[in-house]
């Protein structure tokens, strides 16, 4: 299926570096995503197989050898992208409000990140549907793919796992509110355990994205609209009602129904 040629903005305009960066580690993430963005528009224009490496490097005003100091092959200069888009999809379920269960705070998510015009326009959506398509298409392209889609689920389920550590806190503070807490409590800060519940639940919701994004992608449909990455992503959530979402066993706010589907 060829793939259409998208205008407009190209997806890494849209989501950010990411937050809590140095400035040597922010400087660093900009040139790999501009690297990545010359990746993109030649891959579109003429081609994977007609794009070298130099080509890229040329693009994206840099000597080859740079290129290779950030990359190994041409593949894997457009991981930035990829991986831009399942950052901003895991960031999103973090932010949901901390009232919401697991599958409030996933749909919460789909809103805010599959949607156009929310926060990313259709002309962007657009290159990623390109994107996507082109790791459809290339062995090399569908490693990259691969492996930003597996430590996205990674982030999902530590993300998981701090709603949940922060849903239990309020009864554990009111177990121990007679007692007297001790300066440089080692406990104050600790990370957040990822279980195995947690990992199959961040698996099973990221599979639920991933399945509808993938399948907006090899189609023809608009981005928004009934059969848009949003509506496809909220369906394949509504198909796991009944589900046990793996966390919830804390406060009352996430138990019962909030927790399943």
């Amino acid at each position: 299926m060829s793939a259409p040629s998208p205008t407009g903005k190209t997806p890494d305009q849209a989501f950010s570096a990411g937050p809590g960066l140095s400035l040597t580690e922010r400087r660093k993430a900009e040139t790999r995503m501009e690297i990545a963005r010359a990746a993109a528009g030649l891959f579109v224009r003429q081609g994977l197989r007609a794009t070298r490496a130099e080509d890229i490097a040329q693009a994206a005003g840099i000597a080859p050898r740079t290129f290779y100091r950030y990359f190994a092959t041409k593949e894997e200069a457009i991981a930035p992208l990829y991986a831009a888009c399942a950052r901003r999809w895991a960031e999103a379920v973090r932010e949901a409000p901390a009232a919401l269960g697991v599958p409030e705070a996933l749909e919460h998510a789909v809103h805010h990140t599959l949607t156009p015009g929310v926060g990313v326009s259709a002309a962007s959506w657009e290159w990623v549907r390109t994107l996507i398509r082109l790791a459809h298409s290339s062995p090399g392209l569908r490693k990259v793919w691969a492996e930003v889609c597996q430590g996205a689920e990674q982030t999902l389920a530590e993300v998981l796992a701090t709603r949940a550590a922060s849903d239990s806190a309020p009864s554990a503070q009111g177990s121990a509110a007679s007692e007297t807490p001790a300066a440089g409590d080692d406990n104050v800060g600790a990370e957040a355990p990822v279980t195995p519940e947690l990992r199959f639940t961040a698996a099973v919701a990221s599979a639920a994205v991933r399945v509808a994004v993938e399948s907006w992608a090899s189609g023809s449909a608009t981005a928004s609209g009934a059969e848009g990455p949003a509506a496809l992503a909220l369906r394949n959530l509504e198909a796991l009602r009944g589900f046990s979402w793996g966390v919830g066993t804390g406060s009352g706010r996430r138990k019962g129904r909030r927790n399943r589907l």
